[in-house]
């Protein structure tokens, strides 16, 4: 497919010189090994486009997909939940499904509802009075929150727990190679963070933790809120949607900025995205809200309407005074998230967390019974837990894989556990843990076919 790049080879050679790389080959080597193809496709030279096409087809016919080959209990930050066909249906729509972010209030005013009250089901989500209308994803949201509270106190310093999923903590930290943020990462103590083994940088701005952690468990805000208090910072809370379905809303709790992953309220896996930022903060920093913010008004008849209240970001004011270089939003996905969560309402989010966490305790339960596996920690958990294996996470996934069951995540999959803080001391344990996350469409049927598949896997 190279003849259909846009880039002539002088092209490329400049742009290789201007970032000091040898060839193309070094400007990849970022990808795995194992997720290259060597050699490049199979076929043959001069192939009629219809026949590409078909050849490809084929090569993705070799997918399992999730549902009809793969049981899924993976999770980890992307979650196999119910989609109600009506959800499918509305979000579907032609009105929300346009091909650039429809803010011009005097064509646009269906979508700009629709994102108002995504705004408003998200404040009241999370427990704060103010909601963004949406960020590319969970990840560049809390990089968002670190850079308010940054602009907020005046101050560099980031304490992160590492509770945090890794991805977001990896896209944190690169982003902070080019702001300046200087983070120091909180260990975790049976999957919880050890605040009391923190460090904090000098001058602290925020301190950062997840409800749950990716491992699934319950973190406790108070303390957190205590630390963040004795250094005058922010607090941010990276929180789950659905979790805030029994749990009380950080925003209650003290936390000053809440950034989350909205996939799991209306969005399927999707082969990893897009997927949705969700991001809401208290009154007082609204002026520091990344993105756009979607307000409703009267016009000169008295009629209500719906304008792009807040535009805080390079495209629409002094570049110096941009607290965001944020130049659109998610609002098919946003709008989405506000159908499912008007379907649900409050009773059936509370029904959905409920059902994920009954499911996911029995599955525990007959987990931890079985030889060669046990609980990774003791703490509270949720919708996720970990577990450890006598053989190596990877060989356990692939051998549940065989018998129909996409098993987990494997945590060493996700982390570098030699300088990953989420074992603490442990650090080679991180291979033989399985992070399991057990949602509202598993039945009971499914669990127990798939602990008698981890038994075997296990051995």
């Amino acid at each position: 497919m190279g003849d259909y790049l846009p880039h002539t080879d002088d092209e490329i050679a400049q742009m290789l010189a201007f970032l000091g790389l040898r060839s193309l080959d070094a400007l990849f080597d970022v990808v795995p090994a194992a997720l290259r193809l060597a050699g490049g496709l199979d076929l043959d030279p001069g192939l009629a486009e219809p026949d590409v096409v078909a050849e490809l087809e084929s090569v993705a016919g070799r997918n399992r997909p999730i549902g009809r080959d793969l049981v899924c209990f993976a999770g980890a930050g992307a979650y196999d939940h119910e989609v109600p066909a009506v959800v499918r249906a509305l979000a579907g729509r032609s009105e929300f499904v346009t091909a650039y972010t429809p803010y011009q209030a005097e064509v646009a005013q269906g979508v700009l509802q629709a994102v108002f009250e995504y705004q408003t089901m998200v404040a009241r989500l999370f427990g704060l009075p103010v909601a963004n209308a949406s960020l590319y994803d969970g990840a560049a949201s809390l990089t968002e929150a670190c850079n308010l509270a940054v602009g907020a106190t005046g101050r560099q310093g980031i304490l992160l727990s590492s509770g945090v999923h890794p991805h977001w903590r990896a896209v944190a930290t690169t982003m902070a190679t080019g702001t300046g943020h200087a983070i120091a990462e909180v260990p975790l103590r049976d999957g919880r963070t050890a605040w009391d083994h923190a460090r904090p940088p000098a001058e602290l701005a925020a301190v950062v933790v997840a409800q749950p952690s990716w491992l699934g468990t319950i973190e406790d805000l108070a303390a957190a809120r205590a630390v963040a208090d004795a250094h005058q910072a922010l607090l941010v809370v990276c929180a789950d949607p659905i979790a805030m379905g029994v749990l009380r809303p950080p925003g209650a709790q003290g936390a000053d900025v809440v950034a989350g992953e909205g996939q799991a309220l209306g969005t399927r896996l999707s082969f990893g995205g897009p997927y949705l930022g969700l991001f809401a903060c208290a009154r007082e920093q609204v002026r520091r809200l990344p993105g756009r913010l979607v307000g409703e008004t009267r016009d000169v008849d008295g009629t209500r309407g719906y304008v792009t209240t807040l535009r805080a970001r390079e495209q629409d004011i002094r570049r110096e005074r941009a607290t965001s270089n944020v130049c659109t939003n998610q609002t098919l996905m946003a709008v989405t998230a506000a159908i499912q969560l008007s379907w649900l309402g409050p009773t059936g989010l509370w029904d959905v967390a409920t059902r994920c966490a009954q499911g996911a305790h029995y599955a525990h339960h007959q987990l931890v019974q079985l030889p060669g596996v046990e609980a990774a920690t003791t703490a509270p958990f949720l919708r996720e837990f970990a577990v450890a294996t006598t053989p190596a996470a990877g060989v356990v996934l692939a051998r549940l894989a065989d018998e129909g069951f996409l098993g987990g995540v494997a945590a060493s999959a996700l982390t570098d556990p030699a300088h990953d803080g989420s074992f603490g001391a442990d650090a080679a344990r991180a291979d033989h843990v399985v992070v399991v996350a057990v949602t509202e469409r598993r039945t009971r049927a499914e669990i127990d076919a798939f602990a008698a598949a981890f038994g075997k896997a296990a051995r």
